[in-house]
């Protein structure tokens, strides 16, 4: 079975390489976008093969700005987005994709991007391909397939208006003789309504279809939904998940003919999910909560309110620490670690008992069995729910074991095949 591409979006996640984790200091000379690091800057290999860059996160929309910096914007515009990536430079293989986010815009009638403005986007940016305008069908319900007439009007209306769009982007493309590897995009409400929009998108010249819309969807669904397509699919066109992981589907979705996708989940997860924070081949762990006291709103609160002193609070925080790394270091035992981190998460006020967690992450040690370039620089501080560039990255480890974690399902799929 083919390599199946992963594509990780770009949300001006970097890490700063002078960071100290004693001192919790920077370099005075530091700048954030010459010195910050890149996740394919900091592992080798690179954990992922593309970058997927979204113009809202560029751009903005109207009265939402991006998370991009105007000077960051006029760089990126002027140097293009491999030379900002800083891929030129190391002879980088890695493609990057650009799309219209349409999720950040699916509650306004109508995209808030022309045509023209995408596909100059692009080009002008020097993107290896690009995805049309699109705009995402509010739900899903299988059961339609057997009533069309029962179908919303408005979500009829939007695909309708995705492939119309498409068609004139396709244009546009050939019209400009344009570099990039145009991408049409199919939303529907049910198998047949996306296996409906893959067939008009063939027809009308694309041979590589993104399949929008289905973040929220389960499983099931999906799988059905690319069963579907699948029947309309040529043999020469090319699908892609926008947003979806599944890895332990994914030898599944690649017989339907998926050849890509991206999400940004296993980078979020290292600090937004409440157990999966650490990713290890197997399993996962949760990451040890640490705040700093000064970070903390909670505890901020309580000093201020007097109902906490604000030395005592830094002591235990300090202790915390030590525990932690003195256990790392073979030098105390994990229960005076565990008894640290137990004694500061009370002064927090943490309601959620995660003893046996915090125990299990600790005796595990994941950080020492890790190859990973992350965890070989700062060791246990991977596993400290602390400040952005502890859990940054983290989030780079997690691409690092998620990329392994691919590689291993599809190596299994090609073995059962054979």
């Amino acid at each position: 079975m083919s390599r199946v591409k992963f594509y990780f979006p770009d949300s001006q996640d970097q890490v700063d390489p002078s960071f100290d984790f004693q001192s919790e200091e920077r370099s005075p000379f530091r700048v954030r976008q010459r010195d910050d690091r890149y996740a394919h800057e900091v592992l080798r290999p690179p954990p992922y093969d593309g970058l997927l860059v979204s113009k809202p996160i560029v751009d903005g929309m109207p009265g939402v700005s991006g998370k991009y910096t105007e000077a960051q914007r006029h760089r990126l515009y002027r140097e293009g987005v491999k030379r900002f990536f800083r891929l030129e430079q190391q002879g980088s293989q890695l493609e990057i994709m650009g799309d219209c986010g349409a999720f950040t815009y699916v509650r306004e009638d109508e995209p808030p991007y022309s045509v023209n403005e995408v596909v100059d986007f692009y080009q002008r940016c020097g993107f290896n391909a690009g995805v049309s305008v699109d705009h995402v069908v509010f739900g899903y319900d299988p059961h339609l397939d057997a009533s069309p007439s029962d179908v919303p009007a408005e979500w009829t209306r939007r695909q309708q208006l995705t492939l119309s769009l498409a068609a004139e982007f396709l244009r546009h493309h050939r019209k400009n003789q344009c570099d990039f590897e145009p991408i049409g995009v199919a939303h529907g409400w049910s198998p047949r309504s996306y296996a409906a929009s893959v067939r008009q998108l063939q027809s009308i010249g694309y041979r590589r279809i993104a399949m929008g819309g289905m973040v929220p969807l389960k499983t099931p669904a999906i799988t059905s939904i690319l069963c579907a397509a699948k029947e309309e699919t040529r043999s020469d066109t090319h699908l892609h998940l926008l947003g979806i992981t599944r890895p332990s589907h994914m030898r599944q979705f690649a017989r339907c003919g998926v050849t890509s996708f991206d999400s940004t989940s296993p980078f979020v997860q290292a600090f937004m999910d409440e157990r999966d924070n650490y990713y290890t081949l197997d399993s996962s762990h949760v990451a040890i909560r640490v705040p700093q006291v000064d970070g903390n709103t909670r505890l901020r609160r309580l000093v201020n309110a007097g109902k906490v002193d604000q030395r005592h609070a830094r002591r235990l925080e300090r202790n915390c620490l030590a525990g932690i790394r003195d256990y790392a270091a073979g030098h105390s035992s994990l229960s005076a670690a565990i008894d640290a981190v137990t004694e500061y998460s009370a002064l927090l006020g943490d309601k959620k008992d995660r003893t046996q967690q915090y125990t299990d992450t600790l005796e595990s040690r994941p950080w020492d069995r890790c190859g990973c370039d992350v965890c070989r620089d700062i060791g246990v501080e991977v596993v400290l729910f602390r400040g952005a560039e502890r859990n940054r990255r983290r989030g780079f480890h997690n691409l690092y074991v998620f990329e392994q974690r691919m590689t291993r399902e599809l190596a299994h799929s090609w073995e059962r095949l054979n």
